[in-house]
């Protein structure tokens, strides 16, 4: 591990927080941004083409959604408290399962649509106390990457042996590693939802799951939701602190609690199953980790700029200009940096771990040339332009 997330994270300028915006609310600087929406693409793309279809819900729900998903019994202290409007009582959601659970309600359902796979990257809320509160580790507004798999019965082992093929597919394209697998379970004295039966088939499920995918896990009793036991992959900080990063979670207790049914083959009802699971978890517990795992110098395809491209002198800004339209024409990240003696521009820029410096100088420009110089120090001999372009292109494909 390199060096704290959260002094490294505002030397880079990726991400920063006020006073008066409050504790626990960091809000994202453009570099930082562009790094998230290149994950958030990643993740939107790979979900699509594993069957997800995504969806938008609102942060806000009524308080009585929450009493009926069991969230306000088991949750409440960890809630924003309810804000009176037009005689109800709204509540910022500190989960997105119950608007999912809706949505499966609104539509009649059929075996024939099942599974069905929701994905969102929606907003939720927790009330973490200020004690808690660090960088983007453990925030008050998070973004999660999330979705909800409505199976029946005898496929959802399938879908949770898919899931976590997807987060190790996801894990490997952000360069995240690992530091456990934990089966968490119920533990005593504690109220859980559900069934007894429920419990136990659920507990079955996820470590068959485990042991099916080779995957070494320790049992955590008394770290399962309310609702239903999880596996949870864990990474650790610069500090040695392990914090959750993904999660795969079966739940028959709020398909119970908000009576979701789909019409079956033998033309009867059936309840399904609910498969909670999140590939990388929050954007912000997720880039907490990966400045720190990569010292703030991304992998490529999500490096906030990819290619900085430096002019040697004001002669050759024409070619620099034209170097830069034809890399964000391409779909790459690219900034032009004109100021200062050429060798201070460099160390600048491998400075801010940007990937790629494009050296156009006396020699390259005449004959449409760039020079580029990899941040590790690394030199690549000059190239036509739409051939560095090219080259770039295809190590920005995660």
């Amino acid at each position: 591990m390199h060096a704290d997330h959260r002094k490294l994270g505002r030397e880079l300028d990726l991400f920063d927080s006020d006073p008066l915006i409050g504790a626990g609310l960091p809000f994202w600087l453009p570099a930082g941004a562009a790094a998230r929406h290149a994950v958030e693409s990643y993740l939107y793309d790979l979900e699509r083409r594993n069957g997800y279809q995504h969806v938008y819900s609102p942060a806000l729900g009524k308080r009585q959604l929450f009493e009926k998903s069991g969230h306000w019994r088991n949750f409440a202290e960890d809630m924003f408290p309810p804000m009176p409007m037009g005689g109800d009582e709204l509540v910022l959601r500190p989960s997105i399962c119950p608007h999912h659970a809706l949505i499966f309600q609104s539509r009649g359902r059929s075996y024939r649509d099942l599974p069905l796979r929701i994905a969102e990257l929606g907003p939720m809320y927790r009330a973490e106390r200020s004690g808690v509160l660090g960088g983007l580790s453990r925030v008050r507004a998070i973004q999660l990457n999330d979705a909800h798999i409505f199976s029946p019965a005898d496929r959802a082992g399938a879908e949770v042996a898919d899931a976590l093929r997807l987060m190790r597919q996801a894990h490997a394209a952000l360069g995240l590693s690992p530091s456990s697998i934990q089966l968490s379970l119920r533990g005593e004295g504690k109220k859980y939802g559900g069934d007894e039966a429920g419990w136990i088939a659920a507990e079955r499920l996820l470590r068959d799951a485990l042991h099916a995918a080779g995957i070494d896990f320790v049992e955590a009793p008394g770290e399962a939701a309310f609702y239903g036991p999880k596996i949870d992959v864990q990474v650790a900080d610069a500090a040695g602190r392990e914090w959750s990063i993904a999660t795969v979670q079966i739940d028959y207790h709020q398909p119970e609690a908000f009576g979701l049914e789909y019409a079956d083959a033998s033309g009867g009802r059936s309840r399904p199953v609910m498969v909670h699971r999140s590939l990388a978890g929050s954007m912000e517990r997720l880039f907490a980790h990966l400045i720190e795992v990569h010292d703030g110098a991304f992998p490529f395809w999500y490096a906030p700029v990819q290619l900085a491209v430096l002019p040697v002198s004001a002669e050759q800004d024409e070619a620099a200009d034209a170097l830069v339209r034809a890399a964000v024409a391409a779909g790459l990240r690219v900034e032009v940096l004109r100021e200062g003696s050429i060798g201070a521009r460099i160390r600048s820029v491998a400075e801010r771990r940007v990937p790629y410096a494009g050296i156009v100088g006396k020699r390259e420009a005449p004959e449409g040339l760039v020079a580029l110089r990899h941040r590790d120090g690394r030199q690549v001999p000059a190239m036509p332009v739409a051939r560095a372009v090219e080259v770039l292109s295809a190590e920005a494909q995660p």
